[in-house]
């Protein structure tokens, strides 16, 4: 197992923002039919999640985050060296949004400010990069940032995604502390799978690609800009390969599952989760679900069930946490770290968007209705 270990490294603060508006999968019958809609809900075990508003991006709901966390935490800016921003939902074709967290956040130039396209490994692999750099640089503190809106590039006419996905946003903060309890990540990716869960159009392999709706062989309907999923491919993935990864992290890393509080998993379905705990035999109470209310928020969904689970908690303590991801890619990550309760702070709702000023700078009559709030 190729392991990344990283010593005097803490995870000492982790935030999660999801958008106000909140919508129920009931509210679907009305479209798709109510046997449709219970059917989705038994198979998922979503009842709920969370909608970016209209001019909302992944960006803001990654700052609500990350300014909830540095603001409680009363941290000195000018002292963040790192900055990697992790989404699948940029705001722009280029540059990168990691500049504009920078911005926005008032850190100092001297940050190094990077964005990661990864999914539902994305707190995996964000979590290793930032302590990989950290421990390779004379910085003290680095900030994680994931954000992510799959719900606009989901067809309202397909039952298989249109009810499945939240949008949310999260940040975790690491610092070099002298005698911090060992960071350890396990990272793996398999490229032949790569068209199991993908948005075909919007890059340059397949320019010029119409957004007319077709009906795919599952019999829902998309465009070629939505994501489009293999479902039975992902199935077998997530029942074939993630029980044996944890399996593999446990025995590498010579520790068992009564070594661990809490079991953190990526919330893809409640049914994978059942298999995960049968398979992996992890007592369901180490292992919230959040998926019920959030649905599948993607690389947010590590952090997103810490703060449910311990961020209301007053009492302080470690928690050791067991962590995995896995998704697009196909990639899949597992990681174990320490955290105190206080500093796993509850999920905020923001309503915030950010008015950049692009519009009426390149065209001075454009829309000007998207303001911060």
């Amino acid at each position: 197992m190729p392991d990344f270990r990283f010593e005097n490294i803490s995870v000492s603060g982790i935030s999660t923002a999801v958008p106000s508006l909140r919508v129920d999968v009931d509210s679907f019958k009305a479209h798709f039919g109510d046997e449709a809609v219970e059917k989705f809900k038994s198979a998922t075990g979503i009842h709920s999640f969370h909608k970016a508003l209209d001019g909302q991006t992944a960006s803001d709901l990654g700052f609500a985050a990350a300014e909830h966390l540095l603001t409680e935490k009363k941290i000195n800016r000018g002292e963040i060296g790192i900055l990697v921003f992790v989404t699948q939902s940029p705001d722009y074709g280029r540059p990168n949004t990691a500049g504009v967290l920078q911005k926005r956040l008032s850190l100092s130039q001297d940050c190094a400010c990077f964005e990661v396209n990864l999914g539902c490994s994305g707190f995996i692999y964000g979590l290793e990069m930032a302590c990989a750099m950290l421990n390779a640089s004379s910085s003290g503190k680095a900030l994680l940032v994931l954000g992510e809106t799959a719900t606009k590039v989901t067809h309202p006419n397909d039952r298989s995604t249109a009810m499945l996905y939240g949008d949310s946003g999260a940040a975790a903060l690491l610092e070099k502390r002298p005698g911090a309890a060992e960071i350890i990540c396990d990272l793996k990716s398999d490229g032949d799978r790569f068209d199991a869960i993908i948005v075909p159009a919007g890059g340059f392999r397949h320019p010029g690609m119409t957004r007319d709706s077709y009906i795919g062989k599952d019999g829902n309907e998309r465009t070629l800009y939505d994501v489009c999923m293999d479902g039975t491919a992902v199935f077998t993935f997530t029942i074939s390969d993630i029980p044996p990864a944890i399996k593999d992290f446990l025995a590498a890393t010579q520790t068992t599952v009564e070594d661990y509080d809490c079991f953190s998993m990526h919330q893809a379905n409640l049914f994978i989760l059942k298999q995960l705990v049968k398979r992996v035999k992890i007592p369901q109470e180490k292992m919230p679900i959040t998926i019920d209310r959030y649905g599948n928020t993607g690389a947010m969904s590590v952090p997103l069930t810490l703060c449910d689970r311990y961020g209301s908690d007053a009492e302080a303590g470690a928690v050791n946490v067991l962590a995995c991801g896995f998704g697009i890619g196909l990639s899949w990550g597992t990681a174990s770290f320490t955290i105190d309760r206080k500093d796993i702070l509850p999920i905020t709702c923001t309503d915030s968007r950010y008015n950049d000023g692009i519009i009426n700078k390149i065209f001075p009559d454009g829309d000007t209705d998207k303001e911060e709030q």
